[in-house]
């Protein structure tokens, strides 16, 4: 796609942090709102919520101020840690570090009271592990965080260079208009071709890399996306991603491109209260709001009821949305379809739904197959075809095409070749937007960074991981899941795991967590699924909820299920950003390491056989077992549970 600026009387930047200038030197834009933060805490206590608004020309002195303030600490070049809260301040330091010269590395801030004990969780070991990858100059945080690391025990945290960021917002700044015209003749920030960021790709598959991408790559890519999605300055965004991770990132960064407006609320906020997000939306008359797809099952199960005050009373009306951008595959049509006939009557129309795939290797977007521009009709059908229960995200055979700056190919992974329409392969990328590497580690840079299509010497493709398919005559580009993530089937089919899952939730959607299945094999002959139990739902009826996991998957998907552990909530292991690491949960149940409440182990031809890993997390084991026989099409299972005392009693009892 072209990703060429329309308007000519704003003529498009190499780097995105040179158009804060432009806009707040602009009558029209100085004053207006660039951000806009919503706090949630006064709405859910009785109040109203409070927003805090950044102008055009507050943002760019700010970020003047900033930069200045930074290199007294630090110099042009050095890498800088940044964990300030969600907010404002963290939008402000992203883009002082590109006009200062530095290199960002936003990272969640874990927990500063379980820094260095035995309750520290993943984003503590994200953070030990950014700070020995990234080597950085100095770290950024607020002051309260600060102490609370100084008195920790961790070393590797108190041995850092440590700046409020109070400090760099509150020094006196000098900035006038002849310096910011000074500053765009010989601009002193990032250049196109420097390092500007290093973002952490999601971990959901393996440990988490540390992605280059260099000012100019961030720049092109979000303008390509801001010519997919066709914002301009009259657009508004609402979003409550994480401003630590890619498409979160990515969207202040495409704010400012199009000279646009963003509401921005935290990730806990919505999590609390799913409704917030609508609200946003309907409150500040959004035109486009990015969000992973299982936000629409969760706003549908908690936020949708209309006279709960928990959830929110006030009427939404969605009739300003032309984007509902849906990140995260897989997105399935059902879900999204169901969003629609609930939101529908709000005004949300169909053919705002975006469908889209990203990823950290090509900075973030990579595409869209949204028709929004074609469709001129309202309607409360979605236009877009499915595929294997999946909506697209991409349509490859499109105007936009012609002069196609991002391009993807389905590929053979071991052969090098293009596979033909409708045949499935691994997803391949070459774009301006591609990354440079992963820092530091080039053997991996080389095998992700370094494809190669058979017959097309000198083009460099990003190998995604991701599995896919093009189909139609429109050639949409369906994304089928994580290569590392499909199950082999008896040796021979290959099954995404996501389909396991999503049968399995649906079996016992008012018991089980909703994105907290898990589906993998631990042999060539086992699949195991573990699911989180909802908190506080009195389960009396473990071997029911199991019984009717394997039948959800064997009539969904055709699949017999050995073994079925049912945990604690919170017990299966997940990214900073919330996706499953399935690898690592398979390797936590065969350590025995998983908070286990109940386990089912079905066995074919009446021959129990406790599996190493069952043995092995399960001390009460030899106290606790029975077996029953359950009648199952094509023959008899034994089945085998553990638990304990309390649930063998009721289990016993339900015989």
């Amino acid at each position: 796609m072209s990703t060429e600026n329309y308007d000519p009387y704003y003529p498009d930047q190499p780097v995105v942090d040179q158009y804060l200038p432009v806009w707040a030197s602009q009558h029209a834009f100085g004053h207006k709102p660039a951000f806009i933060w919503a706090d949630d805490d006064d709405r859910r206590s009785g109040g109203t919520s409070s927003y805090t608004a950044l102008t055009y020309s507050q943002l760019n002195a700010a970020v003047q101020r900033m930069a200045r303030n930074l290199l007294e600490t630090v110099s042009r070049g050095d890498t800088v840690l940044l964990l300030a809260s969600p907010g404002l301040r963290l939008v402000k330091l992203i883009f002082a570090c590109q006009r200062a010269g530095l290199v960002a590395v936003p990272v969640i801030p874990p927990d500063p009271s379980k820094l260095g004990t035995s309750a520290a969780g993943e984003a503590h070991r994200h953070l030990i592990r950014a700070v020995s990858q990234t080597m950085p100059s100095a770290a950024v945080a607020d002051a309260g965080y600060i102490d609370t690391v100084m008195k920790s025990l961790v070393s590797t945290l108190k041995s850092l260079r440590w700046v409020p960021v109070c400090r760099l917002e509150s020094r006196p700044s000098s900035v006038t208009v002849a310096d910011d015209n000074a500053g765009r003749a010989g601009y002193g920030g990032c250049g196109p071709g420097e390092t500007y960021l290093i973002q952490y790709t999601s971990g959901a598959t393996g440990a988490p890399k540390p992605v280059v991408v260099t000012a100019g790559a961030a720049a092109h890519n979000v303008r390509a996306a801001r010519k997919a999605y066709d914002l301009h300055p009259g657009s508004v965004v609402a979003s409550w991603l994480p401003q630590y991770h890619d498409c979160g990132l990515m969207f202040l960064l495409l704010t400012v491109v199009s000279g646009a407006t963003c509401v921005l609320a935290s990730p806990a906020a919505f999590l609390r209260r799913p409704r917030l997000w609508l609200e946003l939306v309907a409150e500040f008359g959004a035109t486009c709001t990015p969000v992973p797809s299982f936000a629409l099952p969760l706003v549908l199960k908690r936020g949708r009821r209309r006279s709960d005050p928990e959830h929110g009373a006030r009427p939404l009306q969605l009739g300003t949305l032309r984007n509902l951008i849906l990140v995260n595959e897989p997105i399935y049509k059902s879900s999204v379809d169901e969003f629609i006939r609930e939101f529908g009557p709000a005004g949300l129309d169909a053919s705002a739904v975006s469908p889209s795939y990203g990823l950290a290797e090509n900075c973030t977007f990579v595409s869209t197959a949204w028709r929004g521009t074609e469709t001129k009709i309202r309607s409360d059908r979605m236009s877009l075809p499915s595929y294997k229960k999946l909506l697209p995200s991409a349509r490859l055979q499109s105007p936009a095409q012609e002069t196609d700056e991002i391009e993807i190919v389905v590929v053979n992974g071991d052969t090098g070749e293009p596979v033909e329409d409708g045949v499935e392969g691994e997803i391949w990328i070459s774009s301006p937007s591609n990354a440079s590497g992963y820092l530091r580690l080039p053997s991996a840079s080389r095998e992700a960074f370094r494809a190669s299509l058979r017959g097309r010497a000198g083009t460099s493709f990003v190998r995604t991981g991701d599995c896919g398919v093009v189909r139609g005559t429109e050639r949409y580009l369906y994304v089928l899941g994580r290569s590392a993530d499909a199950i082999a089937i008896n040796g021979q089919r290959r099954v995404h795991a996501h389909y396991i899952e999503t049968a399995a939730f649906d079996s016992s959607p008012d018991c089980l967590r909703g994105g907290c299945v898990a589906a993998f094999a631990t042999s060539p002959s086992s699949l195991v699924v573990v699911a989180e139990l909802q908190k506080g739902k009195g389960h009396t009826q473990l071997s029911n909820i199991c019984d009717g996991i394997r039948r959800a998957v064997w009539k969904e998907e055709g699949i017999r299920v050995g073994s079925i552990m049912l945990v604690e909530s919170g017990g299966l292991p997940k990214t900073t950003s919330g996706k499953l690491r399935r690898g690592s949960a398979r390797e936590k149940l065969l350590a025995g390491e998983l908070p286990k409440v109940f386990v089912a182990h079905y066995a074919e031809h009446a021959v129990v056989s406790t599996s190493a890993w069952l043995q092995n997390g399960s001390t009460e084991m030899d106290e606790c077992r029975t077996s029953w026989v359950v009648p199952q099409a094509g023959g008899e299972m034994v089945v085998m549970a553990s638990g304990n005392a309390s649930q063998r009693v009721r289990l016993q009892s339900s015989l």
